[in-house]
Order: structure tokens, then sequence, then C-alpha cells
């Protein structure tokens, strides 16, 4: 594992929330029908539950968690349109569909192409293609 030390200025996003009814069931979803990696499963303090994943190519994880003080209180589906940057849009729906996902169909925004889905608990992420196929550096 490579560590990196931060600037006293930077603030990477690297953890995200979603809200769901059954901890199970999401994580199975994710891990096993989007292709997404099982970083943690664990239990700590007889009921707090910490689930984390993450989207291939990612840097920044999911947290499906269990009463965790202050973060889990969520309303399960209310997270909308967290987007995934995908190189190839046709080709990451056809492997999400291949996988039993419900994608819609792809959009055209201009040249930005857009498609989504939603998580057992009506979570809903959207996949977005850039034109140039690539990511955008803000920093």
């Amino acid at each position: 594992m490579t560590t990196t030390t931060l600037s006293a200025g930077e603030m990477r996003l690297e953890l995200v929330n979603i809200p769901v009814t059954d901890v199970d069931r999401a994580r199975d979803f994710y891990v096993e029908q989007c292709g997404w990696t099982l970083i943690t499963d664990h239990v700590q303090l007889e009921d707090m539950r910490i689930v984390q994943i993450v989207p291939p190519g990612s840097h920044c994880a999911i947290l499906l968690g269990k009463n965790v003080p202050g973060i889990t209180d969520m309303t399960a589906g209310s997270q909308r349109g967290i987007h995934l940057v995908v190189p190839d849009l046709a080709a990451a729906r056809d492997q999400l569909i291949g996988n039993g996902v419900e994608m819609s169909e792809i959009q055209d925004m201009g040249g930005v192409l857009y498609c989504g889905f939603e998580d057992p608990d009506g979570n809903m992420w959207l996949l977005q293609q850039w034109p140039h196929g690539g990511t955008h550096d803000y920093s």
C-alpha cells in the first residue's frame, strides 16, 4: 500500500455514503453485479456495520453502513446523480447489462454521453463519457 502525504490545502474526496436498507443486499449488488471491489466489511461496537467498496479505477470509496452515528441516518435511496466517468460508455453499459444491472438508454448531452442505473434501494448513478474519452484534472 502506498501512502501519500497531503499538502496543507489539499482536500481529497475519498469516501461517499450511499444510504441503503440492507447492507448485504447492497454489497452483493455492487460487488457481484457492478464488479466493484470490496475493501472492508466489519462490525464495530457490536451494532455498527462498515462496508466499503470502490468502483474500478476510482480513488473514492463508497460506504454502505449501518448505525454509523451521524452518517447512516440518511433515507435509503436518497443519493442521486453521482457520476462515474468511463472512457467507453457503450462498453461499460453493455458490461453492466450483462451482469444483470438495468441501465437507461444512452443520452447525448451536447457531446457528453450519459446513462444511468439504480441500486436495489433506488440510489441513482450516472455513467458519463466525455467527448475525448478521458477525465478532467481540476488541480
